[in-house]
């Protein structure tokens, strides 16, 4: 597998923030509405909206929307590349940069 720098770094920064990481653990359980993730939190619904957007646009949740309540769930393709690209990152194997050469 070919590490995708710019794609991990960005995803890390998306996951950089500790309530962020806390969203990310309680959705491992399984999908919840908003109204159920607020409360675990000393901050505004606006606030939460906006840390769900970042998590979103990382790709690493999806959002469904059941009549009023917007549905959170980590995204299955995400995990499966980030834990691909985890083990790439910290492997000697032959598709590690220390066997490519210097990289820039």
């Amino acid at each position: 597998m070919t590490m995708d720098y710019q794609r991990y770094a960005t995803t890390l920064k998306a996951m950089s923030d500790p309530s962020r990481l806390q969203i990310i653990d309680m959705l491992s359980c399984g999908s919840l509405c908003a109204c159920d993730i607020l409360p675990h939190f000393k901050f505004s619904q606006p606030t939460l909206s906006h840390r769900m957007k970042i998590l979103q646009e990382a790709g690493i949740i999806s959002t469904t929307k059941k009549g009023k309540w917007h549905y959170y769930a980590l995204n299955d393709e995400f995990i499966s590349n980030f834990n691909q690209s985890a083990q790439t990152l910290f492997d000697d194997g032959p598709n590690c940069a220390c066997h490519q050469g210097c990289v820039s």
